[in-house]
């Protein structure tokens, strides 16, 4: 049996097969190299000593990002929340030229940009290599590599140690947690603070998210589970908040062991327990209203076709790919997908041979309708698409539950 990512123990219960998918950010370049993607299982687990959700299978981390086609900064949303984000901790923290802020998965530098405009001195730790020259363009500097343990001790060898450390939405993309954990309380300072926010995996149950479950996603945090990680590898939780960032996530900062954690930490425990954290049947009912949504989009999408209606997508996201190989939607099915990112354009879903265009195709084509794969920024793509939706079109929203946008 498969041992816990959390406590390393024999103790994870099934509660939901997804069946074989194509690896969701390898975006092939033809549409035969995209109907032969390789696939691999898919399942989610729950541990029942620690309570942490995480899918069993593991893909080497370099399959998966060292060419990668995720970039932070084409989502308005993205920036939005790190500028806000990187004033606070400047106000909160006190930085200034003196300190030193790092950000593990960095990206393209959308985070770390607000600090270099501020004159913060910054370093990001990134493994893609085509986005860390991204941040490099703009004056950021980037280490190309995985972290962990080793590289936290070897960052921190030369004395300078970092005043607050980011980790946003990589946590669960991490093998080895422990090791990443430790490796951020070897770089941090005595007193300073590490910023990790994560999917909360009760917002991922409450909503129906089943998409955001694919093989990059290892882990799926409740603050149950992740607090005893931090308590196990050198951090303490000293607060915690909910924001509205990737369909619900939490923001925990952490301080080295012995930090004294504020009300907030109890408060979460408290409404966890509960939720029923703990309790198998919470994630088996998750998958069975999965399947709901998967049947649901399968009907709708055949009723179009008898009617002769067209269907399109918007966002070549990995949530659009598990979205759309889990229902079985296919080229057939839906005739295009649009996606802002010229990284995507010309590519094709994997497993569904959707191609993937520039967004002004809902324009020239007026699909009659829009699958919404993006749905954690409906917001901002239902506002950037007023036209397309003033001159009929309309939207399919999947989760939590499918409904439709004038």
């Amino acid at each position: 049996m498969k041992r816990c990512r959390g406590c390393d123990k024999n103790s994870l219960q099934d509660v939901f097969g997804l069946g074989p998918m194509p690896l969701p950010n390898r975006l092939p370049a033809t549409a035969a190299l995209a109907l032969v993607a390789p696939r691999f299982p898919l399942s989610l687990c729950v541990c029942d000593r620690c309570s942490l959700v995480q899918i069993p299978q593991d893909t080497p981390p370099e399959t998966l990002f060292s060419d990668y086609t995720y970039f932070s900064s084409i989502s308005r949303t993205m920036v939005d929340h790190a500028r806000e984000l990187a004033a606070l901790m400047v106000r909160d923290r006190s930085l200034d030229s003196n300190s030193w802020v790092v950000e593990l998965a960095s990206n393209d530098g959308y985070l770390l940009q607000h600090y270099v405009d501020k004159g913060i001195p910054v370093l990001g730790v990134e493994p893609a290599r085509n986005v860390a020259a991204v941040a490099e363009s703009r004056g950021i500097p980037t280490v190309v590599d995985f972290f962990g343990e080793d590289l936290g001790r070897l960052l921190g060898e030369g004395g300078q140690r970092a005043d607050v450390i980011h980790a946003h939405n990589v946590l669960a993309h991490v093998p080895d947690p422990g090791s990443f954990l430790r490796g951020i309380s070897a770089l941090l300072k005595d007193d300073g603070i590490a910023c990790i926010e994560v999917p909360h995996v009760a917002e991922m149950i409450d909503r129906n998210e089943f998409d955001t479950i694919y093989h990059e996603h290892l882990c799926y945090f409740s603050f149950t589970a992740l607090a005893r990680l931090l308590l196990r590898n050198g951090l303490s939780p000293v607060h915690v908040e909910r924001s509205p960032i990737h369909g619900g996530s939490l923001r925990i900062l952490a301080g080295r062991s012995g930090a004294a954690p504020d009300e907030t930490v109890a408060e979460m425990l408290r409404w966890e327990d509960a939720w029923n954290v703990r309790s198998i049947d919470t994630y088996r009912a998750f998958s069975e209203r999965a399947s709901g949504i998967r049947d649901e989009l399968v009907r709708f999408a055949d009723g179009l076709r008898a009617a002769g209606k067209t269907f399109a997508a918007y966002g070549a996201s990995a949530k659009g790919c598990v979205m759309m190989n889990y229902a079985g939607l296919r080229n057939d099915d839906v005739a295009f997908v649009v996606d802002k990112s010229p990284h995507k354009q010309g590519r094709f879903v994997p497993g569904a041979a959707i191609p993937i265009v520039e967004p002004g195709r809902l324009l020239s084509e007026m699909p009659d309708f829009v699958l919404l794969t993006v749905w954690n920024i409906e917001r901002e793509i239902l506002a950037q698409e007023a036209e397309y939706r003033r001159r009929g079109g309309r939207f399919v929203t999947p989760i939590p539950s499918m409904r439709m946008s004038s």
